[in-house]
């Protein structure tokens, strides 16, 4: 099947404002849709614009082809977003979704394309920093459902029991799982705009140390800072993570 190549494809924007003068486009974790930032906009200033990505195979994409390759998604995204780009922007995202944003820094600069106002990475080790955990993408379905649940905890007893909501879910988790563990930084200048790293402060798979390493990947502003809860403490932390958001992004407008 033929892969959709258009933006409204690749991203949703639940709220489009005319008014808007910054667009946040946003980039969700290993098995997320574009679901997960439906009420951004509420959160942040009213004249910034949220425009949230959608991977083939999950919400309105479920029969879409999924990826396992994130040089084919950023190469993609690169291509689809540039006549997004017409207003200053930024990018967040959360876990892969972080590196999903960084790579796409990158290729935007390849092909001398805008700069973003700021890089926002949040539950992300920097890029640079090698993988501590053993891979789980290549597990038989039991095996690779007990790795996420041990490392992650965050699958309800209630979604791993139904069968049919797991069909879906499985291949999805493990295409993105296979797309974050095959990933393979090369070597780079660092990018030109700030960088934000966000973490939870009982993360147990990012700490303080891998989210200041950010700070090699910028020639510009570094900043970090911690919220309550675990991995996804983006869902936990939501108002507080808000507010830092938008709290930059007024910074960097009255900067640029």
């Amino acid at each position: 099947m033929q892969q959709k190549s258009h933006a409204s494809s690749w991203f949703l924007n639940p709220n489009p404002n005319i008014e808007a003068k910054v667009r946040l486009f946003c980039f969700p974790y290993a098995g997320g849709g574009a679901s997960l930032f439906r009420t951004w906009s509420r959160g942040l200033l009213p004249d910034v614009e949220v425009w949230a990505m959608q991977l083939p195979g999950r919400e309105n994409r479920l029969q879409d082809v999924l990826i396992r390759d994130l040089p084919e998604v950023v190469e993609t995204l690169a291509h689809v977003l540039l006549p997004y780009l017409t207003l200053p922007f930024a990018f967040f995202g959360h876990s892969l979704g972080a590196f999903i944003a960084f790579e796409l820094v990158r290729k935007l600069r390849i092909k001398n394309g805008p700069v973003p106002l700021h890089l926002l990475v949040s539950g992300q080790r920097a890029p640079h920093i090698p993988n501590p955990f053993p891979p789980l993408h290549q597990l038989p379905d039991p095996d690779f459902l007990e790795g996420l649940n041990h490392r992650y905890s965050h699958i309800p007893e209630s979604v791993l029991q139904c069968k049919k909501f797991m069909q879906l879910l499985l291949p999805v988790l493990r295409a993105d799982f296979t797309m974050h563990e095959t990933y393979k930084y090369k070597v780079d200048a660092p990018v030109d705009c700030p960088i934000t790293a966000f973490g939870g402060l009982q993360d147990p798979e990012v700490g303080e140390d891998d989210l200041s390493s950010w700070a090699d990947q910028t020639n510009n502003a570094f900043t970090s800072e911690m919220f309550s809860g675990d991995h996804f403490f983006l869902e936990c932390s939501r108002t507080d993570i808000l507010r830092a958001v938008a709290k930059t992004l007024k910074l960097r407008c009255l900067m640029s």
